[in-house]
Parts: C-alpha cells; structure tokens; sequence
C-alpha cells in the first residue's frame, strides 16, 4: 500500500493511536469523540446528544457510541436535583480514560463556579414555578365571540338548561277500568333475590360458545412457543386471537409438532420485534394448502377367460375368448342372425361390412333351416 501524507498546518485535532486503533469502539464512537475533543470552548454547555445530532448520529447508533464511551471511561454522567428543584445530568468528557473516582476528582475541580458564568446560570435556573404571571387581567370566558347570557359564578355544577315555557295542560283521559288484582304467589324467602328468569322483562344470556377441540390444542401450541424461544412470549387473549389461523393448520392434517416446528424453523436473523405480528404472518403465508380429494382407484380389469371352441355348425373349427356364457363366436352369431333373417324375408341380401366367411356361413344355414342340401 502506498502512503501519501501532508500534517494540516490548521484546523486539526490531535488523536491517540489508542483512541484511533482501539478495536473495542466502532468507528461512530471514534469520530463522536475526536468531534467533541476539537470544539471550541464556547461549545462545551451542549449535551452530548445535540453535538452528535450534528454528525447526523441519532437514535440507535448515538446509544450505541455513548454506551462505548462511557464504558471504557470517556464519558461520565451524574444526574441530580438542584437548588430549584430541576432534574440536571452533568456531563464529563475527557480525551483520557478516567476511572468513576479519577472522574469524580475532575468534576470537583470543575465545579459550576469555575466553569463560566453561563454554566453556573444554567444549573441555578429558576423553577417553572416561580415565573412571572401572565401580563393582564382576567377576562370572562367566551365561546365564538359571543357571552353567555347567565353567569353563575357561586355555582360549581354546569350551566342548567334554561327552562322551558309551560306546555298546556291536556285534558284528563278517561279512568281505565280497574283490572282484576293477580292471584298472590308464594312470597320470596328472606335473603333470596329472584333470578334473571324470575324477573319481568329479563331476557337470559346465553352462555359462551365452548371452544371447538381444534382452538384448543392451537391455543396451547402457541402458548408453549416461549419455552423454546423466550421473544415468541404471548399473553392469553393474544394466543386466543392467533389461535383462529392455526387451528386451519390442524384442520388440515398437521399434528401439534409439526405445527410448532413450522412456527420456530427459520427465525429471522435481525431477531423478532413483534411476537404477534410474526407468528400473525408465518401462520397467514405459509398455511398449507387443503389437499385434493383422492379419486376413487379404478375397478380392476375383468379377469381373462380361456379359449374355447365354437360350437356353430362351421366348415373350419375355430377358437374364441368368450365374455360371458355365449358358446359360439361373434361372426358365427351374426351369421345365425341374418340366416333366420334371410329364411323370413326370402332374400339373400347382405350388408356391405359383412365379411365373405360370414356371408357363407350364413347362407348355408339358411339353407339348413330351409331344408335345402348345402
């Protein structure tokens, strides 16, 4: 590695090598430091957390650079309660780690009354309650510009409403007939207060829908989820609430373990910041998905019959596979069919797919059935 490098003859900050190859500090607790070693005097009076907002450092990484700091003893804090009765963290930077006592030595050199009129102002400050009053007199209250007709100033209820002009009298309805006094009952027991039921006008309250078996089960898998990963931690009503979307899960055919394991696989790697939401989406995007039917497997084939030969009156004996209890082949079917045909109709026509073997076959058995020589 080549190296070229020109000493500022301005505007520079001297730096330890500790301080620059400390390897316990990251580079933002580096920088907050040498930042704040080269203010100016006058800057001093600022916390620590307005000089880094000034390096664009906030949230995460300033906590993270201050808690470096203050570990290895670059920074120290001492908060207490002043004269006034205000809250004042004071703080202690130093270039040099001191120890809590090495520390506790400079801020007594450094007391209020040597820092500077400003600082010795700043720490002294009056109490807010000790202001001046608001300039002025006190005036009524008034509401869009308007005043209130009626002051009652000895009151410390509400405004009344204003009373209303006397509605007149309508006249008397007619007496209702007296209806028939009800037949008396048994009086209530001393010290017994009759029920829902007993009392008029009182409707019962169903009772709560009892869990199904599934809500159950899922309920208690996520409840169980903390002893194996302490930021999956939930209360009841969350697990209640949660346990709608996994009992689909068991609906579907997983066990309870596999459910868990499904819930834990995977953690993410920055960590988990909400265990509600995680689980929330983990049981919404991965829920499996509800398996087809399984189809009804196909009957097995008819079993293959043996040969057997045709016992029709043929020339040439001939083999056939049978289907069911038919003792003669198809064509020697079909033959015997137009041959009966042919004897009723008197004719020797045929149809144009009927093969030469099958037209023979049927011929000679009209002529059979005729009672004519073959």
């Amino acid at each position: 590695m080549l190296r070229h490098v020109i000493a500022p003859s301005s505007g520079w900050t001297k730096a330890s090598h500790a301080v620059v190859r400390d390897r316990r500090m990251n580079s933002d607790a580096k920088i907050l430091l040498l930042y704040v070693q080269g203010l100016p005097e006058s800057a001093t009076g600022r916390p620590l957390g307005e000089l880094a907002r000034k390096l664009e450092m906030k949230g995460r990484a300033y906590q993270q650079a201050k808690r470096q700091l203050i570990e290895h003893g670059y920074v120290h804090e001492w908060r207490g309660q002043g004269d006034g009765g205000r809250w004042v963290t004071e703080q202690l930077f130093t270039n040099t780690p001191l120890t809590r006592d090495e520390a506790r030595a400079v801020r007594a050199r450094l007391s209020p009354e040597a820092a500077g009129p400003k600082r010795a102002e700043h720490l002294s400050a009056p109490p807010p309650s000790a202001q001046s009053p608001t300039v002025g007199e006190p005036t009524p209250p008034s509401a869009g510009g308007y005043v209130p007709e009626e002051e009652h100033v000895d009151e410390n209820t509400p405004h009344p409403p204003s009373e209303a002009e006397p509605e007149p009298v309508p006249e008397p309805d007619p007496e209702p007939e007296p209806e028939p006094d009800p037949k008396p009952g048994p009086e209530p027991e001393a010290g017994h207060r009759p029920t829902t039921a007993q009392e008029p006008g009182a409707e019962a309250t169903p009772p709560p829908p009892h869990p199904s078996p599934q809500l159950t089960r899922a309920e208690r898998v996520l409840l169980s989820l903390r002893h194996t990963r302490r930021e999956l931690l939930l209360g009841v009503g969350e697990a209640r609430a949660l346990a709608v979307e996994a009992a689909k899960w068991l609906e579907r055919g997983l066990t309870e373990s596999e459910l868990r394991h499904a819930l834990l696989a995977e953690p993410p790697k920055g960590g988990v910041r909400s265990a509600v939401g995680f689980l929330r989406h983990r049981l919404t995007h991965k829920c499996p998905v509800t398996p087809a039917p399984v189809a009804p497997p196909e009957p097995p084939p008819p079993p293959v019959r043996a040969l057997i030969n045709c016992a029709s009156e043929a020339e040439e004996d001939h083999v056939f596979r049978p289907l069911g209890d038919e003792t003669e082949c198809a064509d020697c079917r079909r033959a015997t069919a137009y041959a009966n045909w042919m004897v009723d109709t008197d004719t020797y026509d045929f149809p144009p797919d009927m093969t030469w073997r099958q037209r023979f076959v049927a011929v000679a058995k009209a002529d059979a059935l005729r009672g004519e020589p073959a």
